[in-house]
């Protein structure tokens, strides 16, 4: 599922980053690699705020878009 439908507040694990390779990098730099565990903390309007180790990320809905969890 694309991780701006993941349930607010409960750990998921990136399973795909559908991008193309700058935007793969510029994530994977961001902590946000497959395997990573992250959280959704808040999603509107297609942007999520996602918490990644002990720190916090915001994406757009185009980036968001391109990640898949479960």
């Amino acid at each position: 599922m694309p991780v701006r439908m993941a349930p607010v507040g409960e750990e998921v694990e990136i399973k795909r980053v559908s991008a193309n390779e700058k935007v793969k990098r510029h994530l994977e730099n961001l902590g946000l690699a497959i395997g990573q565990k992250v959280t959704l903390v808040a999603s509107q309007g297609g942007s999520v705020i996602l918490k990644v180790k002990e720190g916090r990320i915001a994406l757009d809905p185009q980036m968001a878009a391109g990640l898949f969890v479960a």
